[in-house]
């Protein structure tokens, strides 16, 4: 026992180790608070009340005409109400007044106006509160829009008959009940339970995290078998074999190439721009920035790929290395998917560019691009291991690969909308892990916010589940591994 706690004394500092994650734990609760801004605490609501499809008029809006909509929403707080328009196709003139009341008191919580003759056809007006209003939630609402336009010049409130009446909506025009609803649309925001909880919940993560420290510090003063400080002691031992190895990896990629490296720069960029003209013509997605839409799709699975197929054959391919010397065999698929993490690295300097090119900037958001990284890294390990053990036993696994990950690409959004997808196969895109790697990147980039907290937690546990069961698998089955060599 004396000697075994020696050696491992001597190859790694356990303390300093253990504190080190501590410290790294605190700095990050408080970055992530910063960086997380509004959306740890608040989301778009899902009792948004969508645009309904424009059927007809409802009345030319002339001076002393009134089209008013009873409703109420789900919205925890209400930021805007939107009212769609018909203009007969003329200029129009005068002001069109747009009010928003609470039926339970009578007083109008919002109220604007817009001028006539700026109304398109089919457009917009949109009543937005100074700041959200937290008292309407399953309030009893009016919505009342009129004008002093005269006739021949008045706008005209658009108006949809086959929508399903929903409980509490009614319509009436001039005073008199009439069937359908209006064509408006209601947005708001809901809390978040576990941002508005986010201290007590990093309280407790650290609790845990205390506890899990201490155990690991108690069973290394007891000199006893820990997998924490057996990954330390390797990592720290066989750190020059794992840069050789990555190494190795990464210039036998590019070995008597002419361009080299300068490849992971071209490669995601060609491929973006084929399917680029390929997508945006034949299918014409409506996609705003499609192109950097399209190319964070393309570096993410690219990384994905190359990765597990690197790791699939890491045993095999080192079965001399690991027939005469001793290493421990998680180190093969794990330098493979750091070689990869390298040219992933390299790809994100071409994302970059198109973003730049796009007229996307960077935001303080970008730096959250980073976790979505390492849990892709630690999902692609997972897979790596497994694939790695299974093609010990059964060869066959290389080919198979090849088409299923060939499937997966298709089913995975990388040049598509996921909104694309019919009702009976949307389900594949909540059991896809790629689906959310991919979509926290894009927010993270595209949109320049971070996604809310579920997003995080889905990532992660997508993530360590696939470690989990592909350390398992590898770690039952790697004793066996010289016998099939």
């Amino acid at each position: 026992m004396k000697k075994h706690h020696k050696d491992q004394s001597t190859n790694v500092n356990i303390p300093k180790n253990l504190l080190l994650t501590a410290g790294a734990y605190l700095l990050l609760v408080v970055l992530f608070y910063w960086l997380a801004g509004d959306q740890l605490h608040y989301r778009n609501s899902r009792g948004d009340f969508d645009l309904p499809a424009a059927e007809a008029g409802t009345v030319e809006l002339v001076q002393g005409a009134a089209v008013e909509q009873t409703f109420h929403v789900k919205i925890q707080r209400l930021q805007s109400v939107s009212v769609q328009w018909g203009t007969y196709y003329r200029p129009n003139a005068g002001t069109v007044t747009m009010e928003l009341v609470n039926l339970q008191d009578g007083a109008v919580v919002m109220r604007q106006s817009f001028d006539a003759a700026a109304i398109a056809e089919g457009g917009l007006t949109t009543m937005s509160a100074e700041t959200p209003i937290e008292t309407l939630y399953e309030v009893p609402l009016l919505l009342r829009v009129n004008a002093d336009s005269l006739p021949g010049s008045a706008v005209s409130p658009l108006m949809s008959t086959s929508a399903g009446e929903e409980e509490g909506f009614s319509l009436s025009i001039n005073g008199a009940p009439a069937d359908g609803v209006l064509c408006f649309s209601v947005t708001g925001e809901d809390y978040i339970w576990t941002g508005l909880h986010y201290w007590e919940f990093a309280a407790g993560f650290g609790l845990l995290l205390a506890l899990a420290i201490g155990l690991v510090w108690y069973r290394w003063k007891k000199g006893k078998h820990s997998y924490v400080v057996n990954a330390l002691v390797a990592m720290k031992r066989y750190r020059f074999l794992i840069r050789q190895l990555v190494s190795r990896d990464f210039k036998t990629k590019y070995k008597r190439s002419v361009l080299g490296v300068f490849w992971s720069f071209l490669n995601p960029l060609l491929t973006m721009a084929v399917q680029y003209i390929v997508f945006s013509n034949l299918f014409r997605f409506d996609i705003p920035h499609y192109q950097v839409y399209l190319i964070t799709g393309i570096v993410l699975f690219n990384f994905f790929s190359e990765s597990t197929n690197m790791s699939l054959g890491s045993i095999v391919g080192n079965a001399g290395l690991i027939t005469k010397v001793y290493v421990p065999k998680y180190i093969y698929p794990l330098t493979r998917v750091i070689s990869s993490m390298v040219n992933l690295l390299i790809s994100l300097i071409p994302l970059l560019l198109v973003t730049l090119i796009s007229g996307i900037f960077p935001t303080k958001a970008y730096l959250l691009i980073l976790f979505d990284l390492i849990c892709l890294m630690v999902f692609c390990l997972g897979v790596g291991m497994l694939l790695a053990a299974l093609m010990v036993f059964f060869r066959d696994i290389q080919f198979l690969w090849g088409v299923l990950s060939m499937i997966w690409m298709y089913l995975t959004p990388i040049f598509y909308p996921d909104t694309v997808l019919p009702e009976q196969v949307a389900w594949v895109l909540q059991v896809n892990p790629l689906y959310y790697f991919i979509t926290f990147m894009r927010i993270c980039v595209m949109q320049g916010i971070s996604p809310e907290p579920i997003m995080y937690v889905q990532c992660l546990l997508m993530a360590l589940g696939t470690l989990i069961v592909g350390a398992f698998v590898f770690q039952k089955t790697q004793d066996r591994f010289v016998l099939y060599l």
